[in-house]
């Protein structure tokens, strides 16, 4: 094993049962380069200095693996807005290997536009240039935010175009996660027509897996299963509610696109709202809004149920025992979500943990961002600069706009909100506000200028852009040119009206 992949392992995916990985075939591009190598998270993972070396570009370009090696897709299945599909899988991704980190933790390392498997159909297996760095740039968005998610260590450019209306760049991009299993991974092996009577004992063998990646003290107890099932529950609660607080809407919640560690995984046709609307959809493979702003915690629910049922025959014998025990986590979830969504915003206003009042006061919170249209970010952002001693203007022109009624409101909500806020620390309340809401998200028009950039050769506005979002809290410094400013919402003829999946 030459010196630059040292640190990669064989993947311990492999001691599953066969039917859930392939064999990938090696593809390797005709002039691989370094697009963005990701040096903060390669310290984070232990990475040596200087590991971006032109062996591990070729790895992670889609080349041979080292020696005794071979790289393998994944299988899974899943719904599809709502559709079941019985049989998807990685076709143009591939895992490669994983790290373990200095804390002990193992990382998934997988390509995503390495080329063709057995699960491509008619697709290429091939990745756009800029479909890669969409994820690059809003999955370190995420992690700056606190958010759980996927991240990339790295884009490589293959040197040879991809063909979609137009040719375009082609790229690979290298995620690391905790975890690459799927609630569609375990209906894959449940799907007991597929499996040929194996479901139970596959199921079983999955749910080994991942209780020992991620949930090790959950071995050998006598409610395991169920244990894992309560912990995906309640990480998939608090991860929505996380969404929910920065205004991300994820775009395409099929039961492939949700991984059982709870990270936030597979950015497609992702979007952070700008002006609010609780009906908010980007994403242009969603023409009925399944996966709308709001409905991202109900559809998260129903994800849920799917993976219950999968995970049924591992929580009791006898089926009615089964169901009742899974129906009782399920119940949880609601509330679990609620919990965690009133705490963020407590957190984001200023509030006193737990009044009784708050939850009035924030019902009126979402009808006048509904009536009124507001930007999410620079609401939350402006409210915040109150707190810290601002006068009311900036707030409240955010509602210059809006209809009489909804100015009116905006200017009650104001009031109320400084009678709830009385009497707190006041630098104590600003801190807590500064931390909560950022100053600097991935705005939709500025991601696509930055990805027309890439693909025209100037990658500044991309890592400009990166630049900021890795540190969402931090006061930018004044832009020197229009294009510089990375908070201001966009100008009526640069909104972003819809997001595309980039397969």
């Amino acid at each position: 094993m030459t010196a630059s992949t040292h640190f990669l392992r064989e993947t311990s995916y492999r001691a599953l049962p066969p039917e859930f990985f392939t064999p990938a075939p090696v593809s390797p591009p005709p002039a691989p380069q370094w697009v963005v190598f990701n040096g903060g998270l390669a310290a984070e993972l232990g990475l040596p200095e200087g590991a971006a070396t032109p062996e591990l570009l070729e790895w992670l370009s889609g080349g041979a693996p080292p020696k005794g090696r071979e790289n393998i897709a994944l299988a899974y299945a899943g719904h599809q807005f709502g559709y079941w599909n019985p049989l998807m899988g990685d076709g143009r991704a591939a895992m490669i290997g994983e790290i373990v980190a200095p804390g002990g933790a193992a990382y998934d390392v997988h390509l995503k536009g390495s080329g063709r498997t057995r699960f491509s159909g008619r697709g290429d297996g091939r990745a756009t240039l800029s479909a890669m760095l969409r994820e690059y740039i809003v999955s370190e968005a995420m992690a700056g935010l606190g958010v759980p998610t996927t991240r990339a260590l790295a884009v490589v450019a293959t040197g040879a175009p991809v063909y979609r209306q137009t040719p375009q760049p082609g790229a690979v991009l290298t995620r690391i996660a905790r975890s690459h299993v799927r609630v569609g991974t375990f209906q894959y092996a449940a799907n007991e027509d597929a499996r040929r009577g194996q479901g139970p004992l596959l199921t079983k063998a999955l749910a080994d897996h991942c209780i020992a990646r991620l949930y090790p003290e959950f071995a050998g107890e006598p409610d395991a299963y169920l244990a894992f099932f309560a912990q995906v529950v309640a990480r998939q609660a608090r991860l929505v509610a996380q969404w929910m607080l920065v205004g991300f809407i994820h775009g395409v919640m099929n039961t492939d696109n949700m991984s059982v560690s709870g990270e936030t995984i597979d950015f497609g046709p992702c979007a952070f709202m700008d002006g609010f609307n609780r009906r908010q959809v980007y994403s242009s493979v969603d023409a009925e809004g399944r996966y709308a702003f709001n409905r991202q915690a109900p559809i998260a629910g129903w994800n849920l149920a799917r993976l219950a049922e999968c995970l049924l025959p591992l929580f009791d014998a006898d089926e009615g025992v089964a169901l009742g025990r899974a129906e009782k986590m399920l119940d949880e979830f609601r509330p679990a979500y609620g919990a965690a969504l009133a705490e963020g915003l407590e957190r984001k206003l200023g509030l006193k943990s737990h009044d009784p009042a708050n939850e009035t006061f924030i019902a009126g919170l979402w009808r006048l961002l509904d009536a009124s249209n507001a930007d999410f970010t620079l609401f939350f952002r402006r409210l915040t600069r109150v707190a810290g001693g601002a006068g009311d203007s900036d707030f409240l022109d955010l509602f210059a706009q809006a209809d009489a009624a909804a100015r009116e409101d905006a200017a009650r909500f104001l009031a109320d909100w400084r009678g709830l806020t009385a009497g707190a620390d006041s630098s104590a309340r600003f801190e807590l506000m500064r931390l909560a809401n950022p100053i600097v998200i991935p705005r939709n028009h500025r991601v696509e200028q930055a990805l027309a950039a890439a693909n025209e050769g100037d990658l500044q506005p991309m890592l400009r852009l990166c630049a900021a979002v890795k540190h969402p809290f931090r006061e930018p410094p004044a832009p020197e040119k229009p294009e510089d400013d990375l908070e201001t919402p966009p100008r009526p003829e640069e909104q972003v009206r819809e997001t595309f999946c980039g397969t």
